[in-house]
C-alpha cells in the first residue's frame, strides 16, 4: 500500500508539473496574440543550409521565447538565403520568412531559449522587426563550417539592403 501511494504521489506531482508547463505556455500566447501574422512564405523551393531552428525571441532577451505563430517551435530546418529574405524550410512546423527589409542584424552566439551550445559561435541569431517589435530567431547549422558562410551571406544581404 506504501508503494502504491509513492507512485501515485509522485504520478500527481508530475501531472501538477506538465499541466503548470502547459498552462504558463498558454500564457504566453495570449500575452503575444497582438503580434500580426507572419509574411506569407514565397513558393520557390530554395535548398539552404541544413540544420536546427532553434526559437524566436524578443530582440535582447534570449529567454524570453515567442509562443505565437509557431515561433517557438523548435524543429529540423534549412535556411535559404535569397534576395527576397531567409525561408526557414521548417519540419513539423510551419515555414518562416524574414523579408530581407526587416532583417536588421546578423551574429553568433552562445545560446537563445532553452539552447546552450558548447562553442561561442555556435549559433547564427538574426535580429528582425515584424509588426513593430524587434525579434532574434536563431539557428544551428548541423556542419559547424556552414556558420560563417551563412553569416556572410545574410550579412551581405542586410547590407546589400540598407544601401
Amino acid at each position: 500500500m506504501k508503494a502504491f501511494l509513492g507512485i501515485l504521489g509522485t504520478l500527481l506531482i508530475l501531472a501538477a508539473g506538465y499541466f503548470g508547463m502547459y498552462r504558463g505556455w498558454r500564457n504566453r500566447q495570449s500575452r503575444q496574440a497582438d503580434l500580426a501574422p507572419l509574411p506569407a512564405v514565397p513558393e520557390a523551393k530554395i535548398s539552404g543550409v541544413e540544420g536546427v531552428y532553434v526559437a524566436t525571441t524578443s530582440a535582447g532577451d534570449w529567454m524570453d521565447r515567442i509562443a505565437v505563430h509557431e515561433l517557438g517551435v523548435r524543429s529540423i530546418a534549412d535556411l535559404a538565403v535569397s534576395e527576397a529574405g531567409l525561408i526557414f524550410h521548417r519540419q513539423g512546423a510551419a515555414d518562416v520568412f524574414i523579408p530581407a527589409d526587416h532583417l536588421t542584424a546578423v551574429r553568433t552566439d552562445r545560446g537563445i531559449a532553452g539552447k546552450v551550445t558548447a562553442e561561442k559561435s555556435g549559433l547564427v541569431v538574426v535580429t528582425w522587426t515584424h509588426d513593430g517589435r524587434e525579434l532574434d530567431t536563431g539557428f544551428r547549422p548541423r556542419r559547424k563550417a556552414d556558420t560563417a558562410a551563412l553569416t556572410e551571406s545574410i550579412a551581405t544581404l542586410i547590407g546589400a539592403e540598407q544601401r
